[in-house]
């Protein structure tokens, strides 16, 4: 299922419209300004018009991703910031609830403590450090709260892969794994792989066999069952740079072995698979994420295969 990151702008709806008209097969929004503290009520008009559409368009399932907002810090050692992104978060899963959104991706949030020097390495697979295991048990707590809060919900919180700039958890799938592992539901946590955060971070997806190898790791240390959305993005900037910068499909340093090695898995048939890549038209006048996405059903293979 391909889609894209589309605007809000002038009413939720206009997501679901412009998905339609670009023949996309799922979509991720902001809810809400995804800079402002402060979002707002949902307004009833707003709802109705919403659901009205899912229902013509018969996305009741799993087509819609929320992304919540960037000012969000769960890892946060600071007590008055923590709890306001506590409370947006809440926010954020009650309008996902109300809107029939399955699926809200979150960043797993930056710790605050001693940040690795800039330009250097990550190491993949080592033990958390003391700030980050803190940062961590900090999100799973902060988790905690919000399902006990929000009892019932049916939305499910996904772990964004991140690129490791400054203090930032989720560079590390160890990292995505334990905050599943410790929460007390872990049914209403998942995650999310974004190709461009993994690239930057460190795992190499450049070839066939790497990127294999490395969805087989995820699979050991996540579990590929959890895995719920792909962002879809090349990177502009190397292999463990660890800055995030989005490029066009085929444009950037994953590689086209990445994206074929997920689009051709079978078992990610029914994970809605989202572009965030630059937003306009390419020289031909056609727009850049329907370029994209016919870049990506070009490297399907007929009939599917995968594992």
């Amino acid at each position: 299922m391909f889609g894209a990151h589309l605007s809000i702008a002038g009413g939720l709806v206009n997501a679901l419209i412009a998905a339609e008209e670009l023949k996309m097969d799922c979509v991720q929004l902001f809810t809400a300004n995804q800079r402002r503290w402060s979002a707002g009520r949902l307004r009833k008009q707003a709802r109705d018009e919403w659901l009205a559409k899912l229902k013509e368009l018969n996305w009741q399932d799993v087509r819609t991703v929320s992304h919540n907002s960037y000012l969000v810090n769960l890892a946060s050692p600071e007590p008055r910031l923590r709890r306001r992104s506590i409370a947006h978060q809440r926010q954020e899963l009650k309008r996902c609830e109300m809107l029939s959104i399955p699926y809200c991706v979150i960043h797993p949030g930056a710790h605050r403590g001693d940040a690795a020097s800039a330009g250097s390495p990550r190491r993949l697979g080592a033990d958390p450090t003391d700030d980050e295991r803190a940062g961590l048990k900090r999100v799973v707590k902060a988790l905690d709260q919000l399902s006990r809060e929000l009892p019932g919900y049916s939305v499910i919180n996904c772990l964004e892969t991140t690129v490791g700039a400054g203090t930032t958890l989720g560079y590390d799938f160890g990292h995505l794994a334990y905050i599943r592992e410790h929460v007390k539901q872990p049914q209403r946590v998942g995650f999310c792989f974004d190709t461009c955060h993994v690239t930057a971070a460190g795992y190499d997806m450049s070839t066939k066999e790497n990127a294999a190898a490395v969805l087989e790791h995820f699979d050991r240390v996540c579990g590929l069952k959890h895995l719920n959305v792909f962002h879809l993005n090349d990177s502009a900037t190397p292999v463990g740079s660890r800055r995030d910068r989005h490029a066009h499909i085929g444009q950037g340093s994953c590689g086209l072995s990445c994206f074929g090695a997920i689009v051709n898995c079978r078992r990610f048939a029914g994970v809605p698979m989202i572009l965030e890549t630059p937003k306009g038209t390419n020289d031909k006048g056609v727009s850049w994420d329907v370029a994209n996405i016919r870049r990506l059903k070009r490297l399907v293979r007929r009939p599917r295969g995968g594992r």
